[in-house]
């Protein structure tokens, strides 16, 4: 008889930070936050008590992108995916271990905007409802050079200032 395993990761929270997107010298796009969740609750002297618990995600491809398109530091979202551990040498030689949750979901749960400081308000309306879905349906951002009969070389974007790094160099 084969015996069944689960990696399964479901959190709600709140980012911790701006999401950071780089691309594998490939081109696959791959980004990076963090995500806090907090849990609360009574000791036996009837006190409240408070906890925090602090996540790396981890997103790749078009996941990737709509996540730095999305998502700010403070945005309230529901992540689903799996928990990866990765090992590397360090630049001093020492050997370094990380465990990060690689999503393969994601839900805005918030309607806030990035300026937004107290007030709520909703997003604007616009011809795709995604409430309550999973985003990777949303479209390309259009491209900013106009330049016509020009084919994008995903592995060269040349508009893209992030830096092209290859999953094995990340250290986090």
């Amino acid at each position: 008889m084969a015996s069944r395993s689960l990696n399964k990761v479901l959190l709600i929270g709140n980012l911790t930070r701006d999401p950071e997107l780089r691309y594998t010298p490939q081109g696959t796009a791959v980004c990076t936050f963090g995500l806090a969740t907090n849990r609360s609750w009574k000791n036996s002297d009837g006190d409240r008590q408070e906890d925090v618990e602090f996540y790396r995600i981890v997103a790749w491809q078009k996941l990737a992108e709509i996540c730095s398109q999305l998502l700010f530091k403070g945005r309230k979202v529901y992540v689903e995916g799996r928990l990866q551990t990765r090992q590397w040498e360090g630049k001093d030689g020492q050997e370094r271990q990380t465990t990060e949750v690689v999503i393969d979901n994601m839900i805005v749960l918030d309607y806030r905007e990035k300026n937004e400081t107290e007030e709520v308000k909703p997003a604007v309306k616009s011809e795709k409802k995604s409430e309550g879905k999973p985003i990777q349906d949303k479209k390309e951002p259009e491209k900013k050079d106009s330049q016509p009969d020009e084919k994008e070389d995903k592995s060269s974007n040349s508009e893209d200032k992030s830096e092209k790094v290859s999953p094995d160099d990340i250290p986090f």
